[in-house]
Protein backbone atom coordinates (compact mmCIF):
# COMPACT_ATOMS: atom_id res chain seq x y z
CA UNK A 1 0.00 0.00 0.00
CA UNK A 2 1.38 3.42 -0.97
CA UNK A 3 1.06 5.76 1.97
CA UNK A 4 1.13 9.55 1.84
CA UNK A 5 3.79 11.67 3.50
CA UNK A 6 1.29 13.15 5.96
CA UNK A 7 0.18 9.66 7.01
CA UNK A 8 3.80 8.68 7.65
CA UNK A 9 4.21 11.82 9.78
CA UNK A 10 1.10 10.97 11.82
CA UNK A 11 2.18 7.36 12.39
CA UNK A 12 5.73 8.42 13.27
CA UNK A 13 4.31 10.96 15.76
CA UNK A 14 2.20 8.24 17.40
CA UNK A 15 5.31 6.06 17.77
CA UNK A 16 7.37 8.91 19.25
CA UNK A 17 4.60 9.89 21.67
CA UNK A 18 4.09 6.25 22.63
CA UNK A 19 7.81 5.92 23.46
CA UNK A 20 7.73 9.17 25.41
CA UNK A 21 4.38 8.97 27.23
CA UNK A 22 3.17 5.39 26.92
CA UNK A 23 -0.46 6.21 26.08
CA UNK A 24 -1.41 8.42 23.12
CA UNK A 25 -4.59 10.41 22.51
CA UNK A 26 -5.63 12.55 19.54
CA UNK A 27 -4.96 15.75 21.48
CA UNK A 28 -1.35 14.62 22.05
CA UNK A 29 -0.87 14.14 18.31
CA UNK A 30 -2.51 17.51 17.56
CA UNK A 31 -0.20 19.28 20.01
CA UNK A 32 2.91 17.43 18.81
CA UNK A 33 2.30 18.09 15.10
CA UNK A 34 0.64 21.49 15.49
CA UNK A 35 -2.55 20.29 13.77
CA UNK A 36 -6.15 20.90 14.78
CA UNK A 37 -7.89 18.19 16.79
CA UNK A 38 -10.59 17.75 14.08
CA UNK A 39 -7.85 17.12 11.47
CA UNK A 40 -6.27 14.50 13.72
CA UNK A 41 -9.67 12.88 14.36
CA UNK A 42 -10.31 12.57 10.61
CA UNK A 43 -6.88 11.02 10.08
CA UNK A 44 -7.37 8.56 12.95
CA UNK A 45 -10.71 7.48 11.47
CA UNK A 46 -8.99 6.75 8.14
CA UNK A 47 -6.19 4.89 9.91
CA UNK A 48 -8.71 2.76 11.82
CA UNK A 49 -10.52 1.96 8.55
CA UNK A 50 -7.18 0.88 7.04
CA UNK A 51 -6.17 -1.19 10.09
CA UNK A 52 -3.19 1.01 10.91
CA UNK A 53 -4.34 2.02 14.40
CA UNK A 54 -6.95 1.05 16.94
CA UNK A 55 -8.68 3.19 19.53
CA UNK A 56 -10.02 1.85 22.81
CA UNK A 57 -13.01 3.01 24.89
CA UNK A 58 -10.74 5.60 26.62
CA UNK A 59 -9.77 7.04 23.20
CA UNK A 60 -6.22 5.75 23.56
CA UNK A 61 -4.58 5.17 20.19
CA UNK A 62 -2.48 2.09 19.52
CA UNK A 63 -0.47 1.27 16.43
CA UNK A 64 -1.52 -1.98 14.79
CA UNK A 65 1.20 -4.16 13.16
CA UNK A 66 1.06 -2.50 9.71
CA UNK A 67 0.89 1.00 11.22
CA UNK A 68 3.80 0.21 13.56
CA UNK A 69 5.85 -1.11 10.62
CA UNK A 70 5.32 2.14 8.69
CA UNK A 71 6.00 4.28 11.79
CA UNK A 72 9.20 2.42 12.66
CA UNK A 73 10.48 2.60 9.07
CA UNK A 74 9.79 6.34 8.94
CA UNK A 75 11.33 6.92 12.38
CA UNK A 76 14.47 4.96 11.45
CA UNK A 77 14.87 6.99 8.27
CA UNK A 78 14.34 10.23 10.18
CA UNK A 79 16.85 9.47 12.93
CA UNK A 80 19.48 8.05 10.57
CA UNK A 81 19.22 10.97 8.15
CA UNK A 82 19.34 13.47 11.02
CA UNK A 83 22.52 11.85 12.35
CA UNK A 84 24.06 11.87 8.86
CA UNK A 85 23.27 15.55 8.35
CA UNK A 86 24.71 16.37 11.81
CA UNK A 87 27.92 14.49 10.86
CA UNK A 88 28.16 16.82 7.88
CA UNK A 89 27.99 19.84 10.18
CA UNK A 90 24.35 20.77 9.62
CA UNK A 91 22.74 22.50 12.61
CA UNK A 92 20.38 20.38 14.74
CA UNK A 93 17.22 22.30 13.71
CA UNK A 94 18.04 22.11 10.00
CA UNK A 95 19.16 18.47 10.20
CA UNK A 96 15.84 17.55 11.81
CA UNK A 97 13.76 19.61 9.38
CA UNK A 98 15.62 18.34 6.30
CA UNK A 99 15.48 14.72 7.50
CA UNK A 100 11.70 15.07 7.85
CA UNK A 101 11.47 16.09 4.20
CA UNK A 102 13.94 13.57 2.77
CA UNK A 103 12.68 10.55 4.78
CA UNK A 104 9.58 10.37 2.58
CA UNK A 105 11.21 10.47 -0.85
CA UNK A 106 14.56 8.72 -0.52
CA UNK A 107 14.86 5.34 -2.26
CA UNK A 108 15.46 2.22 -0.20
CA UNK A 109 18.80 1.69 -1.98
CA UNK A 110 20.07 5.18 -1.15
CA UNK A 111 18.80 4.97 2.42
CA UNK A 112 20.52 1.60 2.92
CA UNK A 113 23.83 3.08 1.74
CA UNK A 114 23.46 6.10 4.03
CA UNK A 115 22.53 3.83 6.94
CA UNK A 116 25.65 1.69 6.36
CA UNK A 117 27.81 4.81 6.09
CA UNK A 118 26.43 6.29 9.33
CA UNK A 119 26.91 2.98 11.17
CA UNK A 120 30.53 2.62 9.98
CA UNK A 121 31.29 6.24 10.77
CA UNK A 122 29.87 5.93 14.29
CA UNK A 123 31.76 2.66 14.87
CA UNK A 124 35.04 4.28 13.81
CA UNK A 125 34.31 7.26 16.09
CA UNK A 126 33.71 4.87 19.01
CA UNK A 127 37.00 3.06 18.28
CA UNK A 128 38.86 6.37 18.20
CA UNK A 129 37.31 7.46 21.49
CA UNK A 130 38.14 4.16 23.22
CA UNK A 131 41.80 4.17 22.16
CA UNK A 132 44.11 6.00 24.54
CA UNK A 133 45.74 9.09 23.15
CA UNK A 134 49.50 9.53 22.95
CA UNK A 135 51.25 9.52 26.31
CA UNK A 136 52.38 13.07 26.91
CA UNK A 137 55.13 13.49 29.49
CA UNK A 138 54.99 16.57 31.69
Amino acid sequence: MKIKESAEDYLEAILILEKKNGAVQSVDIANYLGFSKPSVSIAMKKFRENNLVSMDHNNLIELLPEGRKIAERTYERHTTLSRCFRMLGVSEPNATKDACRVEHVISQETFSRIKDFVRKFEESEEKNESQPGPDVAS
